[in-house]
């Protein structure tokens, strides 16, 4: 069984396939280019670091452009053909589904996607978890045991524990729970499991509105690079609010701390995650848009 290919919505000349590959080179390329000195120095960085860590997703790959599927590239384009996605047309190299039906898995990977990004798009927003998934991490922890000791804690580890205490924890994301300190699982009144993420991810969330980024990496070549790089964007973002409320300290890094301990830092806080998830849904309007059009187009004999 083979699907048929695609119907082109855009045929692009070698001159503007080749100028919208250099924008999104030039665009990201300050967020690799330290990332690669600092493997070179041995240096760290608590937000862009943690992206290419977390996310398995080399400096090459972020740099690398392709122009989504429904797009020919005129011209020179063969380079594309070493990619298994990629199939010359009459109107140029452009992507076929044939490699993603090849695969159960890459099959059973794009309907959880889509099931997790629409149970985002009409599930209320929970804005009170004030970023203590973090303090949960390191509760009742001493510096030694941190999983980022490379950065000091600004607050003892008592402070850190009246705190989460003061506040609670409210956190609904499994990949900010399972982190979790041993002494901190069961304060969370919920336990987030894998199995439960696609009825528990919330728009709200800091780390489910990161993983744009992941889901949009999951289907490249298939996602437009320029939508990959607006989800790393907003993945960068995010992360930064999440160091800043953290009990890390990083004002070294020109991080200034929100100190969520307090009521004054819990409302900037919750500010700053409602401009996050304000930025985060027309990404996932068009992310879904196009995981969309790669199920829509069924196989044919």
């Amino acid at each position: 069984m083979t699907r048929a290919l695609s119907t082109l919505d855009t045929v692009l000349s070698e001159d503007e396939w080749i100028a919208r590959r250099a924008r999104h080179e030039a665009r990201v390329r300050p967020w690799v280019e330290p990332r690669q000195e600092r493997r070179k120095n041995g240096g760290k960085h608590p937000t862009d670091d943690f992206l290419f860590e977390y996310y398995p997703y080399s400096v090459g790959k972020l740099m690398a452009w392709h122009p989504g599927h429904g797009t020919a590239l005129a011209g020179g384009a063969h380079e594309f053909l070493e990619f298994p996605q990629y199939v010359q047309q009459a109107e140029g190299v452009t992507t076929s589904l044939e490699w993603l039906d090849a695969s159960a898995d890459r099959r059973s990977r794009l309907m959880l996607a889509i099931r997790l990004l629409e149970g985002m798009s009409v599930r209320p927003a929970n804005t009170g978890c004030f970023g203590l998934h973090e303090w949960a991490m390191v509760y009742g922890l001493e510096q030694s045991e941190i999983r980022h000791s490379a950065f000091p804690l600004r607050l003892s580890p008592v402070e850190i524990i009246d705190a989460v205490h003061d506040v609670g924890l409210r956190c609904t994301h499994i990949d900010a729970y399972r982190f979790f300190a041993p002494a901190a699982i069961p304060l969370n009144p919920i336990e987030p499991t894998r199995a439960t993420q696609p009825e528990l991810d919330q728009p709200g969330c800091l780390h489910a509105n990161m993983d744009l980024y992941k889901y949009a990496m999951w289907f490249t070549p298939y996602v437009s690079s320029e939508l990959i790089a607006d989800c790393f964007e907003l993945a960068r973002s995010a992360r930064t609010l999440d160091m800043q409320a953290s009990p890390y300290d990083v004002s070294h890094f020109g991080l200034e701390p929100i100190r969520v301990e307090t009521a004054e830092g819990r409302m900037e806080y919750a500010r700053h995650q409602r401009a996050v998830m304000e930025a985060a849904q027309p990404l996932r309007g068009r992310l879904l848009t196009t995981l969309h059009c790669l199920n829509r187009e069924v196989p044919t004999e």
